[in-house]
């Protein structure tokens, strides 16, 4: 018995002894001072330049150790209680942090006079701000932010805003697909917002949010909320949903005539994409609602036979998304670009850039006060060119004739524009100082807006009909007033210009009727539960009180394995994002034709650091030739500043003429003669290396293979012999020349026209080097150059 409670009594000391054990050696889980490496006599510029460097190397986009993000997250927190002096003092004094106490007295006085509450009891991993995604902070939303300026800019682009909260427990399952999602969807142009409960409740009110977490959508100021299960997919189908349905119309052979002449009508201009995709890329579709004020879009899908004409009329190349738009003339597309894959930059510019017509009409004020804005100062003045006239058949060919003078303005501080008497009748009576000339002849007016107040100086110039005589005229008015803008000697105060599209408020009106009424059925179809609310909190409630903390443990466990099966599906059926932003790899070469169409974009065009490497070939030898091509230059495809296009000399001999000019030394032991003693050169296989910007070329001269391999020509100073073959070319070309090839002889190394790419890899490879010699042009040869060789006989 003695033995027995001796046993007992000493089982009882080690049990006391281990918990003691353990209660001396328990403290804090971060030492913030351990973790910094840093002495507690440190200076805070000591503290800074250690969390430089540590955060530097644990960073987890540069570590990849697995626990670099962990100690990433302790190095933070203890920076940031070190750089805090009461932080730092309460952390000497009591040794806690705001992990042991989240709530510090700064904003929850946790310790009353005789009384401690223990917090920690409540402290969730999930609970710490600042191990939430630290990338939510840049999108945090404010009532006011929210108000002032996401309201104002949804009737531009859509905003995707997450509803969440500190003691969120769902709120961390779908963080990395919320994550994934903002990345691709912020590079196209929505914009984002968090909105966090704890600190924003009025906010989170006015949106109607009543849980966590929560997903909704904000267009033109109207509130939609997102239903359906967390996904990639989802998310991005929820945010073209919100688009409206008739942005972008499609457009075939059959109504593209109707779609392009509605100009006049909508005085707006017209943009094309076209395609190989089935659907309309939802970038596109963002672009059409951010532009919708200026401009009408439409989408041709090159993969349908209802648009082969059409791609036939505009050369348009299937291997590149193009897009054209049309003004006045909808024959001819007034600017393009084409390019593998679309940039939201690129496009914005594309767009600013041809936000209106040569001259389009005065239809409200809007628009009258971007076209002619108000005078800032000297260097930033307008001026606008107003011809006064009206709309019936015989003034048809003066209004041509103003558009036409418009067409050929190349100066910046010029505007031009008309007005309809009939519809700016205030507008017109000021302007015009013979009143009886209103119902005779249309007038042409130069004005100069001063103030935001409708002051305005202005001159009337002509009576206008169009002849020479009026242009000439007008010409010269426009000269003098770049010299002194004095001659504009009468002032007004201009009214505001009536809404001319004020008559279709009607349609508008049904078409937000529709769907307003959609967005009724949905939120009756999935918020029905909403009313509720009230209800099931009081049964909640009740049972939180009367099961206790085990029951509501159990609800959360639950809970948890339930947003889990969400995010594994998300997970296991979208790719993953670092390689969703990857480009696809293609097995192919992307080569265009060089055209009147694409002669812009892929030359004259052509951003800093761009070359374009084209291939010239005729109709006999371009098979062969685009083969072997792609051969030999698949390798390079990986270069995203190298593009690939083919000339056609059978089409455009007398641009490649005027162009090799100026690379006149490298083809001098090329030329013949012809008839005329004019040098004639084949150029079936050479390659140009051209350069937009800096405007010069590098060229590549075919090696003929065959039976005549002494007498082979070799590459320009790219071939990879090296100097001493090509001092050897230059001695012999000095010397004596070999024997010119016959008619036979060319005609037999003319079957060997594939092997006259069969260096290019090597001259490739000395290209990307910049070691080629290189051929400054002191301008590109116009689009009058690119002319067919039928039409130049004729």
């Amino acid at each position: 018995m003695a033995g027995s409670k001796m046993s007992l009594l000493l089982l009882l000391m080690l049990v006391i002894s281990v918990m003691l054990t353990e209660a001396i050696q328990a403290g804090p889980e971060l030492d913030p001072y351990k973790i910094l490496g840093v002495t507690k006599s440190a200076s805070q510029a000591e503290i800074k330049k250690v969390y430089k460097r540590l955060a530097k190397e644990w960073h987890p986009d540069k570590n990849k150790n697995p626990g670099a993000e962990d100690m990433f997250i302790k190095i933070t927190k203890s920076y940031e209680i070190l750089s805090s002096e009461d932080k730092r003092a309460n952390y000497d004094l009591y040794g806690q942090t705001d992990d042991t106490q989240p709530y510090s007295s700064s904003r929850y006085s946790a310790r009353q006079d005789n009384f401690h509450f223990d917090e920690s009891f409540f402290n969730f991993p999930f609970n710490n701000k600042n191990q939430r995604d630290f990338a939510d902070g840049k999108y945090t939303l404010h009532f006011n932010q929210y108000v002032n300026d996401v309201v104002p800019d949804s009737y531009r682009r859509p905003y995707l805003i997450k509803i969440t909260s500190d003691w969120c427990f769902s709120c961390i399952h779908i963080e990395p697909v919320w994550k994934e999602v903002v990345q691709e969807m912020e590079i196209l142009g929505v914009g984002v917002g968090v909105v966090d409960v704890g600190y924003e409740r009025r906010l989170a009110n006015h949106l109607g949010a009543h849980r966590t977490p929560s997903i909704l959508g904000v267009i033109n100021g109207k509130v939609t909320f997102f239903h359906f299960a967390v996904a990639r997919e989802h998310l991005k189908q929820f945010v073209e949903d919100l688009l409206p349905q008739r942005l972008v119309e499609r457009v075939t052979d059959k109504n593209d005539q109707q779609f392009l002449n509605r100009w006049h009508e909508l005085n707006k201009p017209h943009v094309l994409l076209f395609d190989q995709v089935s659907v309309v890329p939802l970038l596109y579709k963002l672009t059409a609602f951010a532009y919708k004020d200026y401009l009408q879009f439409g989408y041709v899908d090159q993969g349908l036979s209802e648009t082969v004409n059409l791609q036939k009329q505009f050369n348009i190349n299937t291997y590149a998304p193009t897009m054209l738009v049309f003004k006045e003339n909808t024959e001819k597309p007034a600017d393009i670009i084409q390019a593998k894959g679309m940039k939201k930059q690129i496009i914005d510019e594309f767009m600013s850039n041809n936000k209106f017509l040569l001259a389009p009409r005065l239809v409200n004020q809007k628009l009258f006060d971007e076209l002619c804005p108000v005078k800032q100062f000297h260097r930033r003045r307008k001026f606008c060119v107003l011809l006064i006239t009206r709309d019936e058949e015989v003034f048809s060919s003066g209004n041509q004739a103003f558009l036409s003078f418009a067409s050929s303005n190349t100066k910046e501080v010029v505007r031009f524009a008309y007005v309809y008497p009939r519809l700016q009748q205030p507008l017109c009576d000021i302007l015009i100082q013979n009143k009886d000339s209103t119902q005779s002849a249309p007038q042409v007016v130069i004005l100069e807006r001063r103030n935001s107040a409708g002051k305005a100086l202005f001159k009337p110039v002509t009576m206008w009909n169009g002849s020479e005589e009026d242009r000439q005229l007008l010409r010269e008015e426009l000269q003098r007033l770049q010299k002194d803008p004095s001659i504009l000697i009468h002032d007004a105060m201009l009214p505001e210009l009536n809404n001319e599209f004020a008559s279709m408020f009607v349609i508008r009106w049904i078409y937000a009727s529709y769907d307003y009424l959609t967005e009724v059925i949905d939120d009756i179809l999935h918020n029905n539960w909403r009313e509720m609310m009230p209800l099931l909190s009081l049964i909640f409630s009740a049972l939180f009180i009367l099961f206790g903390t085990v029951v509501v443990q159990a609800f959360s466990d639950s809970s948890e394995d339930k947003q889990t099966k969400p995010k594994a599906k998300a997970e296991n059926g979208s790719p993953d994002s670092s390689a969703s932003s990857r480009p696809p790899k293609k097995n192919f070469v992307e080569v265009t034709e060089l055209t009147d169409i694409t002669y812009l974009s892929n030359l004259v065009k052509l951003r800093p650091g761009h070359m374009n490497i084209v291939l010239v070939l005729t109709d006999a030898s371009k098979n062969v030739l685009l083969s072997k091509f792609a051969k030999e230059v698949y390798s390079f495809t990986g270069s995203l500043t190298l593009h690939f296009s083919f000339l056609n000399m059978d089409k455009h001999s007398q641009w490649m003429n005027t162009l090799m000019e100026y690379a006149h030394d490298a083809l001098q032991t090329d030329a013949d003669e012809d008839d005329f003693g004019n040098p004639r050169v084949d150029y079936t296989g050479y390659v140009l290396a051209l350069n937009g910007h800096k405007k010069y070329l590098c060229l590549f001269k075919p090696v003929y293979t065959g039976d005549d391999l002494e007498g082979k020509s070799s590459e320009d100073e790219g071939a990879t012999s090296g100097g001493r073959s090509r001092s050897r070319s230059r001695s012999r070309s000095r010397g004596s020349h070999p024997p010119r090839k016959s008619s036979k002889s060319r005609s037999i190394s003319t079957l060997q026209v594939h092997h006259k790419l069969d260096r290019l890899g090597l001259w490739m490879e000395r290209l990307m080097e910049g070691t080629l010699p290189r051929y400054y042009i002191p301008a590109w040869p116009g689009l009058d150059k690119i002319t067919s060789f039928k039409e130049m006989l004729a």
